[in-house]
């Protein structure tokens, strides 16, 4: 799917020289960075909703613990 994509003249400067120094495309630069991005928040996601099983699980022992 196509998308125009407008960034501030500091940021589009500074990914022109990093796709020049990469030998690559700004483009390309914007997609592994999406991709990277995506992935990180569904980790974050499944981590946090691990805690959530955790602390559901522990509810009691971690009372106990506030207690002692």
């Amino acid at each position: 799917m196509a998308m125009t994509v407008r960034l501030p003249p500091e940021l589009d400067a500074a990914l022109e020289k990093l796709a020049a120094a990469r030998h690559t495309s700004k483009h390309a630069l914007l997609i592994d960075a999406t991709s990277r991005f995506v992935a990180e928040s569904s980790k974050t996601e499944r981590v946090l909703a691990a805690v959530d099983d955790i602390g559901h699980d522990y509810a009691e022992a971690i009372r106990r613990l506030e207690d002692a």
